[in-house]
């Protein structure tokens, strides 16, 4: 978001930060009077009280957010807050009514057709709930279909479709229909079939929603190793927190269109906005949710870039706290760093119950 990186610390230089993806004043209204649905938002009637008025829906509500090149973004909200129309508008999917849309600069909102279809098949790709796997195709056949519709040679699709089911695990499944697959290896085969065109973003619209738990966490683990290993800047909705803190760089909390709040995971936690989003944190285990990076001092003498101190031991700032908690009670001095091995900041036993209890002055988000 506006003036961090992708890591959610400040950025030196906030023009230098490559803008990946810029919204602005994006709406999408359903219904036939398109003018008067924003004109009656604007003058502070709700939701509900539009559609009882004239009849239209406003899904999207003037949202402006922009995600880094390698973030990941997560939108989260209830049932019918918007988050699912306003992933489709950002590949067009639904056309929006209002605002600008600019990938890397260009706004696809004036795009033409020839140009959207470009995009979609060289930048822009989505992975979707239900897996639509093509079921009389083989599973290398489906990783291999939007390359297909790029025109690469059978050969030079098939080696790319082997190379990324690999990648997901399963190579050994390449020549199997999707019927023979686990409803959590037909969604490997949907995420593998987005990374195959080698997207720039990634849209992913609650693609673990209908995983059963265990298998669901295993997808968001895969997940942030795909997305470590290729950099993919990716925007995933959820209406689940607990996966939206796992994942999310920066986190969105969706309602009635409108974004009530957008953070850092530890952001969302520790300092909600407003009730509905005091109201979706409050029952969350701050030890699973929140990051180590989360707890960590106001840098001193082992600050942000310094060099690891004699006898430390290092945590990777994005595990989560409860992993780390006895660590931070030895002897050692414990220094966070990120996942390129640069120190963060330092952490104490302290800080960590501190935040846990919910008392983060002593520590810092």
């Amino acid at each position: 978001m506006d003036g961090t990186r992708g890591d959610g610390h400040a950025s030196a230089e906030v023009t230098s930060v490559p803008r990946r993806i810029e919204v602005r004043g994006l709406s999408k209204v359903f219904g036939a009077d398109v003018a008067q649905a924003l004109s009656l938002r604007r003058q502070g009637l709700s939701k509900s009280e539009i559609i009882e008025r004239i009849g239209a829906v406003v899904a999207v509500d003037e949202v402006s957010f922009s995600v880094d090149a390698g973030e990941i973004f997560v939108v989260m909200g209830l049932s019918g807050s918007g988050k699912s129309t306003l992933v489709r508008c950002l590949n067009r999917l639904q056309e929006p009514t209002a605002g600008r849309i600019e990938i890397d600069g260009e706004d696809i909102v004036a795009a033409t057709e020839e140009r959207l279809r470009a995009l979609r098949l060289e930048k822009i790709t989505m992975v979707f709930q239900h897996f639509a796997l093509l079921p009389h195709r083989t599973v290398a056949e489906n990783v291999e279909y939007g390359l297909k519709m790029r025109g690469l040679a059978k050969a030079e699709r098939r080696a790319k479709a082997l190379k990324t089911l690999e990648s997901v695990g399963l190579a050994s499944w390449a020549d199997r229909h999707p019927a023979d697959l686990s409803g959590g290896m037909q969604q490997r085969v949907g995420l593998a079939r987005a990374l195959a065109l080698d997207p720039e973003i990634l849209l992913m619209d609650e693609p673990f929603s209908a995983l059963d738990p265990l298998i669901r966490r295993d997808m968001q683990a895969e997940l942030l190793e795909l997305q470590r290993r290729y950099r993919t800047t990716i925007i995933f909705i959820t209406h689940d927190l607990n996966e939206a803190l796992t994942l999310g760089h920066q986190v969105a909390v969706m309602k009635d269109g409108r974004f009530a709040q957008v953070g850092r995971p530890a952001d969302i936690v520790l300092n909600p906005a407003d009730d509905y989003v005091a109201a979706f944190t409050r029952d969350i285990d701050r030890g699973r949710a929140l990051p180590v990076r989360a707890a960590i001092r106001q840098p001193g003498s082992a600050g942000a870039g310094a060099v690891l101190p004699e006898g430390a031991v290092s945590i990777e700032g994005g595990q989560p706290l409860h992993e780390v908690f006895a660590l931070a009670s030895g002897p050692a001095p414990v220094v966070v760093v990120d996942a390129e091995g640069r120190v963060e900041g330092t952490i104490s036993a302290a800080d960590v119950t501190a935040l846990l209890a919910g008392n983060p002055q002593q520590g810092r988000s």
